[in-house]
């Protein structure tokens, strides 16, 4: 029997858009991966509803401590506030730079491709994002496109993509196929 698929959820400490974070993590679950929280330090996150604070969260791996042979898949939920400390976390960059080296599969929603653009990953790629970052994908030699997911493989690694929690249903199906979980 294989082992169960191990997947890295990325989330800065604060402003993680809850539902982004527990919707993919529950599908995730589901389909018999291990889903693992990897955060700046251990501890707990706080998830956001919209603007509002939701729950926390127990962080299970500290990004400093990641080592990406660990994980099969990454999932980097929206938020602004989230998406806009990560991409300054040099820990953040390294994992997800390591995970599309190795060719591993990313699922990002919302804001979560600030991350991507930050590590330097999307030229090439064709995404879908919130559509306010249309312009630092381009900028950062990606295409964009205003669709509900936007499943890319391109350059040796899948990217899956979605803009916001209304499109959950079409991200989680997409990424679980990409994470090799459907």
């Amino acid at each position: 029997m294989a082992e169960p698929k191990r997947i890295a959820f990325l989330v800065a400490e604060e402003g993680i858009e809850q539902i982004e974070l527990t919707d993919p993590w529950q599908h995730v679950e589901k389909a018999g991966g291990v889903p693992r929280l990897l955060a700046p330090k251990l501890g707990t996150v706080q998830g956001y509803n919209h603007l509002t604070p939701a729950d926390t969260f127990q962080v299970d791996v500290p990004f400093s401590e990641a080592v990406d042979s660990d994980y099969d898949a990454l999932v980097i939920p929206g938020g602004v506030a989230n998406s806009d400390a990560l991409r300054l976390d040099a820990d953040a960059v390294r994992i997800v730079q390591e995970h599309v080296a190795a060719g591993k599969p990313v699922a990002a929603i919302c804001h979560g491709p600030w991350l991507l653009v930050e590590a330097d990953v999307v030229r090439g790629k064709m995404l879908t994002s919130y559509p306010s970052l249309a312009t630092d994908i381009r900028n950062a030699g990606g295409s964009w496109d205003d669709l509900e997911v936007q499943v890319c493989v391109a350059n040796g690694w899948t990217l899956v993509t979605s803009r916001n929690p209304g499109d959950l249903e079409a991200f989680n199906t997409s990424a679980l196929k990409a994470f090799g979980l459907a």
